[in-house]
């Protein structure tokens, strides 16, 4: 092996392991923050996560240009692009709310069944259809999770519905984004969409926020008092919701997609193992079963997808 391809081996390696930890990492400690630390604003919370993207997102872009910076064209343009911000949104928040009510381990079961979703709302938008076989990989993936749910012992209704629709959300919006952004004049690579994105979040999630968390001030500050580490933790998640955005567009850009695949629904079976290894949250046989055969439809489902494109 040339001294050149060891360096590239190394960097993706690199790469991989700084994106599975801050994907990971963000997760955990949202867990952390909502459920153990007794931070209870899971809205707050994203729209903390939406300013750090929004701000470093604009250091990346314009000071450091890591991408060029690609301008909004139109009106329209940038209405296609709040569209899709809104939807975002109310992924990113159905997630964190979930989080408050489910273990980690479950609420990934159940967020690897977005291919389930993605290729219902591309059937139902776009009439875009696949192979019979393909959609028979889907059942699998449907069908685990309703197994893990029946032997999750932490199971709750409206953590599981906020989960659901946190996963249907996230598949809508990868739907609405190929739909809303297809011409070639108003593409954006995913850090320009997130640099437009994320500002557009903070302003919609402040009335939210100010509405449904009206003590969030004043609770943080007191949280603050108690724990000296509280505001060095928020940042550190903010930070981090950033880099796992960040690391998945570079991740994309020096991968092929199928490893890209591979290396998605291995991350969530790890997730799951760290998250069990640290909260101590029971498992049963039944639903690391389920979350077994939801992982392999998943992975059926990419395989039969790019054999019978």
């Amino acid at each position: 092996m040339s001294s050149s391809s060891k360096k590239q081996t190394l960097f993706i390696s690199t790469l991989i392991i700084s994106w599975y930890s801050s994907n990971i990492g963000v997760l955990l400690l949202n867990k952390f923050l909502l459920s153990n630390y007794g931070f209870k604003f899971p809205i707050f919370l994203t729209m903390c996560h939406m300013s750090a993207c929004a701000i470093l997102s604009y250091i990346s872009i314009v000071f450091l240009k890591l991408v060029p910076l690609q301008h909004l064209k139109s009106r329209s343009q940038f209405l296609k692009v709040a569209t899709l911000s809104i939807v975002f949104c109310a992924s990113v928040v159905g997630g964190n709310i979930s989080l408050r009510y489910l273990p980690v381990s479950f609420n990934q079961a159940v967020g690897a069944t977005t291919p389930f979703f993605t290729a219902l709302f591309a059937y139902l938008m776009t009439f875009k259809r696949e192979a019979w076989v393909t959609y028979g990989a889907l059942v699998p993936v449907v069908a685990g999770v309703v197994i893990a749910s029946g032997g999750e012992p932490g199971f709750h209704w409206f953590g599981f519905i906020m989960c659901i629709s946190a996963t249907a959300a996230r598949a809508f919006k990868s739907v609405l984004q190929g739909i809303l952004l297809s011409s070639e004049g108003e593409k954006l690579n995913s850090m320009n969409l997130m640099l437009y994105m994320s500002p557009i979040a903070v302003i919609a999630l402040l009335p939210v926020t100010l509405v449904m968390e009206p003590d969030v001030i004043s609770l943080t500050l007191t949280l603050a008092k108690q724990h000296q580490y509280m505001w060095i933790l928020l940042l550190v998640n903010s930070v981090m919701a950033y880099s796992a955005n960040l690391l998945n567009f570079l991740v994309t850009k020096h991968t092929s997609a199928l490893t890209l695949q591979v290396l998605g629904n291995a991350k969530g079976a790890v997730a799951v193992v760290i998250s069990i290894l640290i909260f101590q949250n029971p498992v049963t046989v039944m639903g690391i079963g389920g979350y077994s055969i939801t992982v392999l439809g998943v992975v059926a489902y990419g395989e039969t997808k790019r054999r019978f494109r």
